[in-house]
């Protein structure tokens, strides 16, 4: 009977007619509500080219009577009292310094809407945000630069420009997911700015490899700090139930601002699936970050910016009375440059030219600086006559003043909103203690050598802000070495630049080299070559330059390193990971997962230690004359650098002693079509048959 019983759920459901499409993702008449329906689509993107206030105004009083979508549907301001003139409300210029555009990277979009996009924000008045992809340092338009989990593009010229610095731990649409932009939508300006070959695929990993705790992220605070102390720092954080208590978090880390994220938008890269199932409303959110800060007494320490879905004045001024400084426009703007949410920003297939990188299709990008402009200012005069007709004469007399939110009753019934419309709890101002602000870089002098301790952390990075502001000037920069004896604090020659030299007899601890662009760092560690010489993260998102250390990394070694070249004598696990560029040379034992997800550079290791390899599409080669000669040479600097004795004993060309080194590479990649650029999903899925065998065995053995 149950044979018979499966036969017949078989039939019925290969007879049984396709479900009907619901428009989930993209919009079906009849189907699921969205927020941007055709009709929002075209009537707003018409208020924009027609530079027609009156009905954008209009069009703001028809969504607040639209079908109830979002939690802010749900609740309506209160007035603080009658109607004020509205030359009465601060100025249009003083709403729209609050605007800041969403982080969209070039790569997510394509170059005109990008550079639309920060150069009608900056006619506004507001600031916009370059997104993780870099920037070209011929066009620094962007005020707010991002240093995501990828690093791309991160280098000190890229921080020394910037009014604020924006950490990214996660994305309103994707949280906790990482990102990937495909190889076909990598051209040559995108590979360049973000250290990669053209046409590979390229990942940002879900976490910061140098952020597993609250001191990680203060560390890397103070590190920016060091590369740029005049820009404002701040935190990228996802609406979630806890985001509370990680605000707090960040504000003792003394950040600047917290950023959070709601689950609406995902403009670029993010799944379908992670839009419509990951996240929460930035409402959320925003109370509970706004009252966690109040109730322990760090609400004055931070400023809280929030974004989601933001298209309209209401949507400012609820913000606003839930706890909000600022607020920042992603989707909604680029509706005003002619989006049609064709749900194709993946695919590089973008039919108006907005997410894409096709030139015939960016070509059709129908958008200007001035339509982004228009945007943003005609949501500030939104802003200024509701603030009018609420008796107010500014944002800040309505932040954070929850009392003046109400229920929509005829919305609202059977819905519980207490949690949404509580009132925070006091307690006093938390205080902060107040820590030395002395420097080793403020006492540096070039050729002479100074003492070092673990208290000493980012040491170099302030020296390569002031080569990069020298350098902008148009003034030489002559070659300097500075020199350190015993152990380096965190951070020990970050973000360095070339012309610059520093050389430490001693070790040093975690992110030594990280985000370096070029110079030279060399670290003689005082043990066998097998001890740890540097700490974990080491060379994390570097981007040129050379480094040389006697002895071992400890784990994460050169993670996204995407053109510095790095000799090491040993490494823990998961070396190299997400590589793009550059070269990586270890001369001793490796942990496991080496390598894995790096696409591009070149990495030298022992034979011996091959096998450690995680997933990748690397390929083995034998040494030929130009590799041998490449791995020679650096060896023998190495040895020059540091006097390493491990570096000697390869060098010995009588016992053959570069044999025991194998090259692993990628090939080149293919930018006909998508599949041409994805990733394999398993080491030794793309072995040539030039491969050494020892190799293919011991991966066989493994498998």
């Amino acid at each position: 009977h149950l044979e018979e019983d499966l036969r017949a759920w078989d039939a019925l459901a290969r007879e049984a007619a396709e479900p009907p499409q619901r428009g989930l993702f993209r919009y079906r008449r009849e189907g699921v509500k969205h927020h941007y329906d055709p009709a929002l689509l075209k009537n707003l993107r018409k208020t924009i080219v027609a530079r027609d206030e009156a009905a954008f105004l209009a069009l703001s009083d028809q969504l607040e009577q639209r079908e109830t979508i979002a939690l802010r549907d749900l609740v309506e301001p209160v007035p603080i009292g009658d109607p004020v003139p509205l030359d009465e409300v601060e100025p249009e210029d003083a709403i729209a310094a609050r605007f800041v555009t969403a982080a969209m990277s070039l790569g997510a979009l394509g170059p005109e809407a990008h550079e639309a996009v920060a150069l009608g924000a900056k006619l506004a008045g507001a600031r916009s945000n370059g997104g993780e992809g870099g920037e070209d340092p011929t066009r620094t338009l962007n005020a707010i630069k991002q240093v995501a989990s990828a690093r791309f593009g991160v280098a000190p010229e890229y921080l020394a420009t910037a009014d604020e610095l924006e950490i990214k731990i996660a994305q309103g649409a994707k949280p906790g997911e990482g990102g990937q932009i495909p190889g076909f939508k990598v051209t040559e300006e995108i590979a360049v700015l973000r250290g990669a070959v053209k046409g590979q695929s390229l990942v940002s990993p879900p976490p910061h490899h140098d952020i597993y705790s609250i001191e990680d992220l203060a560390q890397l605070i103070y590190d920016l700090r060091r590369a740029n102390a005049k820009a404002k720092i701040a935190v990228k954080l996802v609406a979630q139930s806890g985001i509370g208590y990680v605000a707090s978090g960040v504000a003792k880390a003394r950040a600047d601002i917290v950023h959070v994220a709601g689950h609406d938008g995902g403009t670029g890269a993010s799944p379908l699936g992670s839009i419509k199932h990951a996240g929460l409303p930035w409402e959320l959110g925003l109370i509970e970050t706004h009252h966690t800060l109040v109730a322990n007494g760090l609400r004055g320490r931070v400023a809280i910016r929030v974004d989601g879905g933001f298209k309209t004045g209401r949507d400012v001024v609820l913000a606003s009375m839930l706890g909000a400084d600022a607020f920042a426009f992603g989707s909604a703007l680029l509706v005003a440059l002619g989006c049609i949410y064709a749900r194709q920003c993946h695919q590089n297939t973008c039919p108006v030219g907005i997410a894409t990188q096709d030139a015939a299709l960016r070509g059709k990008f129908p958008g200007s600086a001035e339509d982004a402009e228009t945007f943003l200012r005609f949501v500030a005069r939104d802003v200024r006559r509701r603030l009018a007709a609420l008796g107010a004469r500014s944002l800040a007399e309505i932040r954070g003043r929850g009392d003046l939110v109400r229920p929509r009753y005829d919305r609202a019934q059977g819905i519980d909103l207490d949690e949404l419309l509580r009132l925070p709890e006091t307690r006093a101002p938390f205080d902060f203690a107040r820590t030395d602000d002395a420097h080793l870089d403020d006492e540096a002098v070039s050729g002479e050598t100074q003492r070092i301790t673990p208290a000493d952390r980012a040491v170099g990075a302030r020296l390569a802000y002031d080569a990069v502001v020298r350098k902008a000037r148009g003034e030489h920069v002559a070659p300097a070495a500075y020199r350190y004896r015993g152990s380096a604090g965190q951070s020990f020659g970050a973000f360095i630049t070339a012309p610059l030299t520093l050389e430490l007899d001693g070790e040093a601890n975690d992110g030594a080299g990280k985000g370096m662009s070029g110079g030279t760092l060399i670290v003689r560690g005082a043990g066998s070559a097998d001890e740890p010489a540097v700490g974990n993260a080491c060379f994390y998102g570097a981007r040129g330059g050379e480094a040389f250390v006697r002895g071992a990394a400890g784990e994460r070694l050169a993670v996204r390193n995407s053109g510095a070249t790095i000799v090491v004598e040993g490494a823990g696990d998961h070396a190299c990971e997400y590589m793009t560029k550059g070269t990586v040379v270890i001369l001793g034992a490796t942990g496991r997962n080496l390598a894995s997800g790096m696409t591009g550079g070149e990495l030298f290791v022992l034979q011996a230690h091959a096998m450690r390899l995680g997933p990748t599409p690397l390929v083995a080669h034998e040494l030929d004359e130009v590799s041998r000669a490449r791995l020679r040479d650096l060896l023998r600097r190495h040895y020059e650098a540091t006097g390493s004795p491990r570096a000697l004993e390869y060098l010995d060309e009588r016992a053959g002693a570069l044999d025991a080194f194998v090259r692993f590479a990628v090939e080149a990649a293919s930018t006909s079509s998508p599949a041409a650029s994805a990733v394999p999903a398993a080491a030794g899925a793309v072995e040539s048959a030039a491969s050494p065998a020892r190799i293919s065995a011991s991966r066989t053995a493994r498998r």
